[in-house]
């Protein structure tokens, strides 16, 4: 089928790049919040990321222009309802996004694919709470969406052929390069990547090195783009807690535990850059820091 009309669920960080990224390629985007404002709050964060790629020449004037007007923010799940495709990136949480599943599948129309943004949870088990578990999979997009190539494709046990084959070739038509996955734990990049985080935590935790002395090391010994713990700040510490829950209890293997002091980091509310706090303290100039 031809797809023509996205809808996003979730107006988060991955959530406003999917709907970005849909929008310069040409897709009309409902972007959904159940929170209007963090709706229109992410719009304007759309804004300036093609702002920024417009300064660095990626993009024109035009191509920006139109692509905003592509954007419709909404609170409405009846409006997601009309689009080819839905994509959800709401938080990484197995119960709230099958509650999403639940109250959006009856606004569907019959044709409607859905997929999910999950980066560690069952594609057959989020499709097995929906009414097209054949028209169901995984769509796993790289942090930040609009820089990143890789998309993740997950099958489920039930996902039919020309599903795959549809949302494929609608991963290209947006510029990235999908890979296919199986529907294990994690899938392929965060089932590598973060147990090395995970183990970065526990380096720190144990007192092999601070957090300055880890992320230089994975830097220049590396040759990593940036430490493992200043990424899982990028990530968000809860969602790295989540992600390793996953892979404990998914496949059962003591290497998998997360670390005790990730745990703390997340009770204690410090989940990295969106929340200015995490292994660094953003709130000054310059990170520092917080072990």
């Amino acid at each position: 089928m031809a797809l023509k009309t996205i809808g996003v669920i979730g107006a988060g960080q991955m959530g406003n790049g999917i709907a970005h990224v849909c929008a310069l390629s040409g897709y009309d985007v409902f972007m959904m919040d159940i929170n209007l404002e963090r709706a229109q709050a992410a719009l304007e964060v759309i804004q300036k990321n093609m702002a920024r790629q417009l300064g660095r020449g990626l993009i024109t004037e035009a191509d920006r222009d139109v692509a905003l007007k592509r954007i419709m923010v909404t609170d409405s799940m009846e409006q997601v309802g009309v689009a080819d495709l839905v994509i959800e990136a709401a938080a990484e949480n197995e119960t709230v996004k099958k509650q999403i599943f639940t109250a959006l599948c009856p606004k569907l129309k019959d044709s409607t694919l859905v997929a999910s943004n999950t980066s560690s949870i069952s594609i057959t088990r989020l499709a097995a709470i929906t009414d097209r578990p054949e028209r169901f999979m995984g769509m796993h997009f790289m942090n930040p969406v609009p820089v990143m190539k890789l998309v993740e494709l997950i099958r489920g046990i039930a996902t039919d052929e020309s599903t795959y084959q549809t949302i494929r070739d609608f991963a290209l038509s947006i510029g990235k390069t999908p890979t296919m996955a199986e529907d294990f734990p994690a899938f392929i990049v965060n089932r590598i990547l973060l147990p090395m985080i995970n183990e970065a935590v526990y380096t720190l935790y144990e007192g092999v090195g601070s957090v300055e002395a880890i992320d230089t090391a994975m830097r220049l010994g590396a040759n990593h783009p940036m430490g493992p713990l200043q990424l899982a700040d990028f990530i968000g510490l809860d969602t790295c807690l989540a992600i390793m829950q996953v892979l404990h209890e998914g496949l059962a293997d003591s290497k998998y535990r997360p670390c005790p002091l990730l745990v703390k980091y997340v009770e204690a509310g410090w989940l990295g850059r969106k929340t200015n706090r995490g292994f660094y303290d953003y709130r000054g100039e310059t990170p520092v820091p917080t072990r």
